[in-house]
């Protein structure tokens, strides 16, 4: 992965909280205390790319499975999608935390019913086999559609072996050919939801590759309050920007005024802990903090 391209990615995750499964993102130092400090403000995104690192021991962390689970529960809990998908993986593998089969299940209904078509293969298997879940044929072909209507291929072989097992009709016979039809010219991909995250993020992340610094400036001194704030993460971990406490508390303070509800977050936790060069104060850190509740849903 190029260094600019996985800057946007971070940046993408912390800026717009993207998912993006699977992936670890070998980060620098300045990069990862970035990370650290939006996850625990909250983001999701950060959370999900910080519990990734933790999960394969990346950037110099070391590898750490529970630490990886804390981190994507945090993130599925906001209701990131790919936290949840993933946190029934390790439920199912045992990585993390001791295996249970009806926390995976759980987890993965979570995702299914949000569109994410592997927890939606996963569910179908599950009620196939009555693993974790009871043993319902129909369950499992309507998980199992919805998955292969938006092109899993793993989905299609399954759903086309379902049909194909049982007395059907002529038309199901023939869905059955094409499903597997469908599945053998795909071939099974991992990569799947990554490639569906590009698609889908690809004019923001192209935005955030080319955009110079230059313009960041410029956007956040026309009161731009999520320029404001990524502008201000780059001088708090000095990835991007020279590290200055005093401008990264200037420009958190505008965001936050501008109403970025994450910047609300990084200073209720900067004042509650005294960092960034500030005294702990309670007060202000309570203000910051009701405030960010108030302006969410």
């Amino acid at each position: 992965m190029t260094k600019i391209f996985k800057h946007a990615v971070v940046c993408a995750a912390l800026a717009l909280g993207c998912s993006v499964s699977g992936l670890s993102v070998a980060m620098s130092p300045a990069e990862i205390t970035m990370l650290s400090n939006a996850a625990q403000r909250g983001n999701d995104g950060a959370q999900l790319l910080l519990a990734y690192e933790y999960l394969h021991g990346d950037s110099g962390l070391q590898k750490n499975e529970k630490q990886a689970v804390y981190w994507f529960e945090k993130a599925a809990v906001s209701g990131n999608v790919a936290a949840q998908k993933t946190l029934g993986d390790l439920y199912e593998q045992g990585r993390g935390v001791p295996r249970n089969m009806k926390l995976s299940a759980d987890w993965r209904i979570k995702a299914a019913e949000r569109g994410n078509t592997e927890a939606q293969l996963s569910l179908g298997k599950m009620y196939l086999a009555g693993d974790g879940v009871p043993k319902d044929a129909q369950k499992a072909e309507s998980w199992l559609k919805r998955a292969a209507v938006e092109g899993n291929a793993e989905a299609q072989f399954q759903l086309g072996k379902l049909y194909k097992a049982r007395d059907s009709d002529a038309r199901e016979q023939a869905l059955a050919g094409n499903m597997l039809a469908n599945s053998a010219a795909q071939g099974y991909g991992s990569a799947n939801e990554f490639l569906t995250f590009m698609e889908n993020a690809r004019y923001k992340l192209s935005e955030l590759v080319h955009q110079h610094p230059a313009d960041i400036h410029k956007l956040a001194e026309d009161g731009d309050a999520d320029s404001q704030y990524r502008l201000a993460t780059r001088y708090e971990s000095g990835h991007g920007e020279t590290q200055d406490n005093a401008k990264a508390l200037f420009w958190f303070n505008k965001a936050a005024t501008n109403g970025n509800v994450m910047a609300m977050k990084s200073l209720a936790h900067i004042y509650a802990s005294g960092l960034d060069g500030v005294r702990p104060d309670p007060k202000v850190a309570q203000y910051w903090a009701d405030r960010a509740r108030a302006q969410q849903p």
